[in-house]
């Protein structure tokens, strides 16, 4: 069993719900995203997502995409990428490792260079936002062969096709785009969320989170009522940004805690 199916049996027999954070790595410095890896496991994080800096993040809002400029800035890579969840796995050997970005990388390195180096890192699963389900059932299969999951997005427009679809070929979880945009965007509706997570639930059997744009404690325990997961990610490198280097491992600490808290009561 994987660690993120792992995760989630643990936390539905304690009828909690996951807490999954985003960040990019090598931003706001690459000697911060260990330490920052940390901190969120601290704060409350089950599962945590990395994303590899790439300069056409289509699916990302302005704060996302600043990031993977800062960290592209320093030179930051997938082999980069890859020496952190190392790092981290060194003193952390239970939280999930996800990581998140485009197909460009992982094609450069090759598929198969990429799922054993990824493997042997100690990652646990990608969502490679530009590999639609129909299209990458060889990479989902080699992933599942190294017990790490390929993780899909389903949208508000996802059709029912595309919805089993990702039930064939995805595991861990599926990460629903709450809304019609891009991250970090405002303004969800709970309601319509509960609605089509109804409907993906006729198909798709795994847990399912919801992400882009849940920005604080309120909203996060709205979504959390009505899904398995929640997924944050540019809150918390908006608070990275407005938070002075020094102290900006403390400060995501501090705020996830809040977040976990919400979600918890």
């Amino acid at each position: 069993m994987s660690r993120i199916k792992t995760i989630f049996a643990g936390l539905a027999a304690q009828k909690k719900k996951a807490l999954i954070t985003f960040i990019t790595a090598g931003d706001p410095a690459p000697e911060l995203t260990v330490p920052l890896l940390h901190a969120l496991v601290a704060g409350g994080a089950d599962i945590l997502e990395l994303g590899v800096p790439f300069s056409d993040p289509m699916a990302e809002g302005p704060v996302i995409q600043r990031a993977c400029e800062r960290a592209l800035k320093f030179g930051v890579n997938m082999h980069d990428v890859l020496g952190y969840v190392r790092e981290f796995r060194k003193s952390n050997q239970h939280t999930p490792v996800v990581l998140m970005g485009y197909a460009n990388p992982i094609e450069r390195m090759g598929m198969q260079v990429f799922i054993d180096a990824a493997k042997e890192a100690g990652v646990d699963g990608a969502i490679v936002v530009d590999y639609p389900p129909e299209e990458c059932v060889e990479f989902a299969a080699a992933l599942q062969a190294q017990d790490m999951d390929p993780i899909f997005l389903l949208a508000p427009t996802s059709t029912e096709e595309r919805i089993r679809q990702v039930a064939k070929v995805g595991s861990g979880f599926s990460y629903y785009v709450s809304l019609r945009g891009v991250t970090g965007a405002a303004n969800i509706d709970t309601v319509e969320v509960a609605a089509r997570i109804a409907a993906i639930r006729e198909h798709v059997k795994l847990p399912i989170g919801v992400g882009f744009g849940i920005r604080d404690a309120a909203t996060a325990k709205a979504v959390a009522a009505v899904s398995d997961a929640i997924v944050i990610g540019s809150r918390i490198i908006q608070e990275l940004e407005d938070t002075p280097r020094e102290q900006a491992v403390a400060a995501v600490q501090t705020f996830l805690s809040g977040i976990r808290k919400a979600i918890d009561e």
